[in-house]
């Protein structure tokens, strides 16, 4: 296993996370897009599918069988599974809530992390990191207000891909200490092309997608391969205490493509709450950090 120096150039792995991060919003935009026409899961296969694909093409032939040997075979398919969850989640939220507001409700996972990061890896947790949970919640409160807009439904879709989400990193802390990151992330493409093809026969179309929309259907996988692969590089490159700050920038690419391709720019609230979701987690990471 290749194991250069993390931080070796971080202004090149802040640069490639931010990438990363754009790529994730433009998955995002173009899975909201498409939900208005086809069933989400047949969008969930499409985005694992082609990422299948590209690891087979790009990846298998340098590590072969290095890239699926792993002693933690069961806790892998848990993590897929959980990732699997997370997409179905916030493609049925992006299908009934604007963008910025469902990515921001999504960004809760960091937060959850925090409270399950007790009982799951033994972790304490100090006044601070308490309050900056609550804090978070508060903003969730102001998005998803009694008597807003929003539609209940999609804030519940949005809190169970928070849920999801939040699963998934604490088993990818757990397991990032012993598995290759290649590994971790073919798991992540074998099983969620596996368990979406068993549900595939129930959602294809009747009518076959126009050029075009078999684009935008492809396109998620390479979104979501080429995405997680530039994340592996960049956290390769930089530690994570440097690179966390920076992730909430995908929220101003939420907001910005909601704006530029579905016209909609959250309200006075909604943006109070996004910010307030986004001071929550940038504390907690913040915090990580001067721990460190």
């Amino acid at each position: 296993m290749n194991s250069s120096p993390p931080a070796q150039h971080p202004l090149r792995g802040i640069l490639l996370f931010m990438l990363a991060l754009m790529l994730f919003a433009l998955l995002d935009a173009t899975a909201k897009h498409l939900t208005a026409t086809f069933a989400v899961p047949l969008l969930v296969w499409a985005r694992y599918t082609l990422h299948f694909l590209i690891m087979l093409i790009f990846v298998a032939p340098s590590m072969r069988a290095q890239l699926v040997k792993t002693d933690n075979l069961s806790l892998q398919v848990v993590r897929a599974l959980a990732l699997v969850g997370t997409t179905g989640f916030a493609m049925l939220a992006f299908r009934t809530m604007p963008l910025a507001e469902a990515t921001a409700v999504l960004f809760l996972a960091p937060l959850l992390v925090t409270l399950m990061a007790g009982p799951f890896l033994g972790e304490r947790i100090g006044s601070g990191r308490w309050l900056a949970v609550v804090v978070g919640f508060a903003g969730v409160l102001l998005i998803a207000r009694p008597g807003g807009a929003l539609n209940p439904v999609g804030v519940a879709w949005a809190l169970g891909g928070a849920v999801c989400y939040a699963l998934y990193q604490l088993l990818t802390r757990r397991l990032s200490q012993a598995e290759h990151p290649l590994t971790l992330l073919f798991y992540t493409a074998l099983v969620g092309t596996a368990v979406m093809s068993l549900a595939l026969p129930w959602y294809w179309v009747e009518t076959s997608p126009e050029p075009l929309q078999w684009l935008l259907i492809a396109s998620l996988g390479f979104y979501g391969g080429v995405g997680h692969f530039i994340l592996i590089r960049a956290f390769r490159l930089a530690p994570a205490s440097v690179l966390t700050p920076f992730g909430y920038t995908q929220l101003i690419w939420a907001a910005l493509l909601g704006w530029l391709v579905f016209g909609h720019v959250p309200d006075a609230l909604s943006a109070s709450g996004m910010i307030v979701i986004a001071a929550a987690g940038l504390w907690l990471a913040l915090g990580e950090r001067r721990r460190r």
